[in-house]
């Protein structure tokens, strides 16, 4: 990011989800692909862990998946790659082209200063916004166009989520910063 204005703007990590397969043996995925947990008790998928990059990947028996701990593009696609060969390896044949996309991102950011919570919430609109602070200490904000949440810290730190790529991110810190700059 060479705009300074964004500078601390950071991806905490990346939900992506689709397709891989029409369907997933996940007996025989978790039996045999080598870091599976497999507990239908529990859960309904399995879980791969891939080591490099870091990511987790959560395989149902549907043939969809859902990968998270993703923080760039190149770590989805390389933890794509992997997850396609693994199934491969075990004798389950992947689509010829799995359909699979960013649904979230988790970005951090600092604006640099202190934020009054307490006059923000009075004077940000009421329908946006939720601040219990005997529940949690930040402030709520939901944006709609783009549809991002942020949770705003008194400390000025804010955590940005919602967005399915970084300029949904952008927008949004964006109009948190308008509306921001008319009430405090």
């Amino acid at each position: 990011m060479a705009d300074k204005k964004y500078e601390s703007l950071k991806i905490e990590n990346i939900v992506a989800s689709g397709v891989v397969a029409e369907s997933i043996d996940l007996v025989k995925f978790s039996e045999n692909a080598g870091n599976c947990e497999l507990n239908k008790k529990r859960f309904p998928g399995a879980v791969f862990r891939i080591a490099d990059p870091k990511i987790a990947c959560l395989v149902f028996s549907s043939g969809k998946i859902v990968l998270t701990g993703i923080r760039n593009q190149k770590a989805l696609t390389d933890g794509l790659a992997i997850v396609i060969k693994a199934l491969k390896k075990v004798g389950i044949e992947p689509l010829k082209e799995p359909k699979v996309a960013i649904t979230n991102m988790v970005c951090s950011y600092n604006l640099g200063k202190y934020i009054n919570i307490n006059k923000l919430s009075v004077t940000l609109n009421l329908e946006n916004i939720e601040y219990e602070p005997e529940q949690f200490p930040g402030l709520v904000y939901r944006i709609k166009d783009p549809k991002i949440v942020v949770l705003i810290f008194s400390s000025g730190k804010l955590i940005l989520t919602g967005g399915r790529n970084l300029e949904d991110i952008k927008k949004g810190l964006d109009t948190l910063e308008e509306k921001l700059a008319t009430v405090l």
